[in-house]
């Protein structure tokens, strides 16, 4: 899948994760803002990377701004955000 506008996905509300994605031309760039970044970060991570693996999404710039969200509510948000942003490559 080619990203090829801006989207979001998500709200800022509690258990909820702010998704924003854009176009990149350097591989994979990926941003996360969280509160318990320090303990769930390497997940969160892991959630994302595989999302945009699942997705065939190569570049990317991704931020994501989490409030306390689940892995499942992660990885709809990015899933979300990455549909709307892209085309499928034929």
């Amino acid at each position: 899948m080619k990203i090829i506008k801006n989207a979001v996905a998500g709200t800022m509300e509690s258990s909820d994760a702010m998704v924003f994605v854009e176009p990149s031309k350097n591989g994979r760039e990926i941003e996360l803002q969280s509160v318990v970044k320090a303990e769930y970060g390497d997940q969160m991570e892991h959630v994302i990377k595989k999302m945009l693996d699942d997705l065939g999404v190569e570049d990317i710039y991704i931020k994501v701004v989490d409030h306390g969200a689940l892995d499942c509510v992660l990885s709809a948000r990015v899933e979300t955000a990455v549909l709307r942003s892209g085309e499928v490559e034929a």
